[in-house]
């Protein structure tokens, strides 16, 4: 009985473990996958004044703004740019983006 609470318990502990790792991103992939940011936001993310400085921002917030562009919660020409990315892709790329010094 306590064993199979143990293996549980580790089980739970573990996937916890794993999630908290791939929200966190992969900011060297994410710099690759930035190219085509790069070409409306800027080498360094900062934008101009038609297109949103995104250099800095929050690894959640980032993720979580492009994830709702991929949906259609959010309208505007970033849901064009959005459509080919995977989730993870979305979370590397926040996680580079936070790297960068922002405004």
């Amino acid at each position: 009985m306590i064993t199979r609470k143990l293996l549980i318990a580790l089980m739970f502990i573990l996937m916890l473990a794993t999630g908290g790792v791939q929200a966190g991103g992969d900011a060297a992939r994410g710099a690759e996958l930035a190219t085509d940011c790069a070409d409306c936001h800027g080498d360094d993310g900062m934008g101009d004044e038609d297109i949103p400085a995104i250099a800095g921002m929050d690894t959640a917030e980032h993720a979580k703004l492009l994830a709702d562009y991929k949906s259609g919660a959010l309208e505007g020409e970033m849901a064009d740019y959005v459509g080919d990315l995977s989730e993870q892709d979305m979370i590397d790329l926040a996680a580079y983006y936070a790297t960068l010094p922002g405004q």
